[in-house]
């Protein structure tokens, strides 16, 4: 096999590659970061590198225009090595951490009257032991055994790594100890009793627990005193894997090549541990007394966390491996915490409907609901559930990632510099926009897309489908390459250098997302008989949802036309949920409860959702009088007189 030199600037980095591998692979060998928000299908246009010398075969060019390629610039992700070639790597866009610790965590309430010694599984027991003499020649594990059964802990289940330690720490602080035991799970609610770990001495000492949910955006974590059940402080960061795919279709693709699945596990877990060596660094403890670990996410996070094979979730008849995953220890699946610790993923219902809604609904008090009541998640994956405390149904509808910013052509995440608010004058067509750390504008993250997208609909410069208003004599509105486009700041007001805009494929790719979120209203509605005018209240979960404006929201058809006062923004329902589950084996009992109780509607295999998908592909229905408020609004903005202008 021919070798080739590849050299990448403005690194200096040389190394040799073999004939036929794809430049991603080069990239990552040389040890350069390079995004692959679409999970390397060269459907998103971000990993584009510039060939300085040399050649390389470019599978596709379908995100390059005809400038591009005459610049040499080539997609990494689809250009594949058959010479020798110097290549120019861009500066990347870089994540700026605005995820710091959550300060505002130290003031979460216990959420119920909560006893240790009643709710929790994982105990402390601090012991005096006899010690042993040439009349009394009991082994340490018996006479461990002896000690414990006085504490009314029976039968204990020792692992082999805690046998090893028993006679050094026993005779460390003669013969007084305190154990942490996971007296059960909900594996084996009646025990055996597990030894997590043995502290030489009878001193009070904490015990901690983590709460965290694997977002597929943001990992989130919650470090808990086990026995005050009180918040000690919460930290979020970025998961790693978005580099690798910005939706969870592109990280299963991802998965399915090459060592992607342990690439994508090691990417989740060393997010996870990032968080928790934050905090407990902030909190001035030790990693290692952190005993218990409640985890919840999607189920394609679940499956990469835990190293699962998740190409089935996307295929027909859409099984995961597992929904309900068996109790693990922290030193089976990567966490740096006690490796003996106790690891519970939360269960989930199926391959769209994972543990994060199902811990939503328990913390969202949706399941004990006396009135009919919606619960959504807004994200990549749009999860929603609709019921009472009687009945429970739920689907997920493939939003994409258009709603954080992805596959749209100035899209970004909601960093600094990201435009996240949009007002347009009714009569000129002017934006005024808010960007994110008052910097100057980058690109537009997600509610500064639904809020331009409102506006433009609004003050009539886009029409029910989309469409730009092209006569309207302003110089926002003009023909782009991929058709009609608006400015919301010119080049010079930027940080890049280039005009910001919004274009008709942009509108497009965000009217399929609101689509399919109604769409999935309708049909969850329609499947119990019952009409979404019927819902008393409507609860938005996930981290998205704090920046949703709800009238914004409802402009574009994303959310029902009801009074403001139904919606209520309870933010990450999904890690309060797992908190939850940290402390108490009943509410954990209740989690498995919900996902057994909740219906799963398949909507691929609803001939109803399709007609219900496709008559939300307009601003915001085909039928407005579903939004009676937003047709009075537009039909007053319809009357006003536009005046062009620069």
């Amino acid at each position: 096999m021919a070798i080739h030199q590849l050299t990448f600037h403005p690194s200096a980095k040389t190394l040799s590659i073999p004939d036929g591998a794809l430049l991603t692979e080069a990239l990552r060998l040389a040890g350069l970061e390079i995004p692959l928000p679409c999970g390397g299908q060269g459907r998103c246009g971000r990993c584009a590198v510039v060939v300085e010398s040399g050649t390389v075969r470019r599978r596709s060019m379908i995100r390059l225009t005809a400038a591009d390629v005459e610049a040499n610039y080539a997609l990494a992700c689809q250009s594949v090595i058959e010479a020798d070639a110097v290549i120019f790597v861009p500066e990347q866009e870089k994540i700026e951490r605005r995820l710091v610790t959550d300060k505002t965590a130290l003031k979460v309430a216990v959420p119920f009257a909560y006893d240790a010694g009643r709710d929790q599984t994982v105990r402390t027991f601090p012991m005096t032991l006899p010690p042993p003499s040439l009349v009394d020649a009991t082994d340490d594990m018996e006479r461990l055994e002896c000690a414990l059964a006085s504490c009314g802990v029976h039968d204990l289940d020792m692992p082999l790594p805690m046998l090893r330690e028993l006679g050094a720490c026993l005779r460390k602080s003669p013969w007084q100890a305190t154990a942490v035991i996971e007296t059960d799970n909900w594996r084996q609610p009646e025990g055996p009793p597990r030894l997590i770990d043995l502290v030489p001495g009878v001193s009070p000492f904490n015990a901690y627990g983590v709460a965290i949910d694997i977002g597929t955006t943001t990992v989130t974590v919650i470090l808990v005193d086990l026995a005050s059940g009180e918040v000690i402080n919460s930290a979020a960061e970025y998961n790693g894997q978005i580099a690798r795919g910005e939706d969870v279709i592109s990280r299963i693709i991802y998965a399915g090549k090459n060592d992607g699945l342990g690439e994508l596990g090691s990417l989740a877990r060393g997010t996870i541990n990032e968080v928790i060596h934050r905090l407990c660094q902030g909190s001035h403890i030790q990693s290692r007394s952190i005993y218990k670990a409640t985890i919840v996410g999607n189920t394609t996070m679940m499956h990469l966390f835990l190293g699962l094979p998740p190409a089935s979730i996307r295929l027909a008849p859409y099984v995961p491996t597992i929904n309900n995953p068996l109790p693990l220890r922290a030193s089976e699946v990567g966490l740096d915490i006690h490796p003996m610790a106790a690891v519970d993923c939360l269960p989930g219902v199926a391959s769209y409907v994972g543990a994060d809604i199902t811990a939503g609904v328990l913390s969202s008090e949706l399941a004990e609901a006396q009135g009919l009541t919606l619960f959504i998640d807004v994200g990549t994956n749009g999860e929603i559930v609709l019921g009472t405390q009687d009945w429970l149904v739920t689907c997920a509808c493939s939003a994409g990632p258009a709603f954080e910013g992805a596959g749209v052509v100035c899209g970004m995440r909601a960093t600094r510099g990201a435009i996240e608010e949009v007002w347009v004058n009714t009569r000129t067509f002017e934006p005024t926009y808010r960007v994110i750390d008052e910097a100057k504008p980058k690109g537009l993250c997600g509610s500064g897309l639904i809020s331009l997208l409102a506006e433009l609909f609004i003050t009539g410069a886009v029409d029910k489908s989309g469409r730009f208003k092209m006569d309207l004599g302003t110089p926002r509105i003009r023909e782009g390459e991929h058709g009609g486009e608006y400015v919301v700041a010119w080049a010079g007001e930027t940080t890049t250098g280039n005009d910001i805009v919004l274009t008709t494929v942009d509108i497009d790719n965000l009217m399929r997302a609101k689509a399919a979120i109604y769409g999935g209203f309708t049909v969850l509605a329609k499947s119990v008989g019952t009409d979404l005018a019927d819902v008393e209240r409507v609860l938005i979960g996930g981290s998205f949802g704090k920046y949703l404006n709800v009238e914004k929201a409802v402009q574009i058809g994303l959310l029902p036309d009801m009074p403001w006062d139904r919606f209520h923004f309870l933010g990450n329902t999904a890690v309060f949920g797992a908190y939850q589950a940290l402390l108490s084996r009943s509410a954990r009992a209740k989690i498995k409860a919900i996902a057994k109780k909740m219906t799963y509607v398949e909507l691929s295999a609803d001939n109803s959702f399709y007609e219900a998908f496709t008559s939300a592909l307009f601003l915001p229905h085909t039928d407005l009088a579903k939004f009676p408020t937003v047709a009075a609004l537009w039909d007053k903005n319809r009357s006003a007189v536009p005046i062009g202008g620069h």
